[in-house]
């Protein structure tokens, strides 16, 4: 019991550093993985093959996941002597340029 409590409060120490990112691969992975587990464990009908299929599943999931994730455009700065600071602005990547 001891051992899990120091375990949980290692793991969520070092879920709190992650970033937006990192937090969106292991959301598709665990969304990945808990769907690869169902159809794996339906259709063999053994826990090997829910095993195999979540794993593949999670893998896929969080692949999925970060190369859908949103980008963002091309920034351009500059400094604005009225605001007496940077201004930045984005251009999403499917806009022209001019």
């Amino acid at each position: 019991m001891n051992r899990f409590m120091i375990l949980s409060a290692l793991c969520l120490s070092l879920g709190a550093c992650e970033t937006a990112r990192d937090q969106r691969m292991a959301q598709g992975a665990m969304i990945g993985g808990t769907g690869g587990a169902i159809i794996g464990g339906v259709t063999t009908g053994s826990a090997q093959g829910a095993v195999v299929g979540g794993v593949a599943g999670a893998a896929i999931g969080a692949v999925g996941a970060d190369l859908t994730r949103p980008r963002q455009g091309k920034k351009r700065c500059y400094y604005s002597d009225t605001q007496q600071r940077e201004i930045c602005n984005y251009r999403q990547q499917d806009q022209p340029q001019y």
